[in-house]
C-alpha cells in the first residue's frame, strides 16, 4: 500500500517538474563556451556552440542571473531565466 502511495505522488508531481521554466542564454562568442557543464548560483548550464541551457539555479531576478553567467560565458545576445526573458534594454545593463 504504502509502494502505491508514493508512486500515486510521484506521478502527480512529475507533471510540475517537466514543465518548470527553462534557462537559455545565447552566447555573443561561441568559442567562449564552456566544454562541460558549468553550475553558476545552483544552475546546471550546457553548451551546444553559442546556445546555451540550463535546469534548477537560485531564485534570484533574471538580470542577476544574466550578469554572473555574462561574467563567467562572456557577452550574451538573449537570455531567459525561469521563463522570464531580457529585454534589449535589459541585456545592455547585463553586458555592460
Amino acid at each position: 500500500m504504502r509502494a502505491l502511495l508514493i508512486a500515486a505522488t510521484l506521478l502527480v508531481a512529475a507533471p510540475a517538474v517537466a514543465d518548470a521554466p527553462v534557462s537559455s542564454a545565447v552566447l555573443a562568442d561561441a568559442s567562449k563556451a564552456p566544454a562541460e557543464r558549468t553550475i553558476i548560483d545552483g544552475a546546471a548550464w550546457r553548451c551546444e556552440g553559442a546556445s546555451c541551457t540550463a535546469s534548477g539555479g537560485a531564485n534570484q531576478p533574471a538580470a542577476r542571473a544574466c550578469r554572473r553567467v555574462v561574467a563567467r560565458f562572456g557577452a550574451v545576445t538573449a537570455f531567459t531565466y525561469k521563463g522570464v526573458a531580457l529585454t534589449t534594454e535589459q541585456l545592455a545593463v547585463c553586458n555592460a
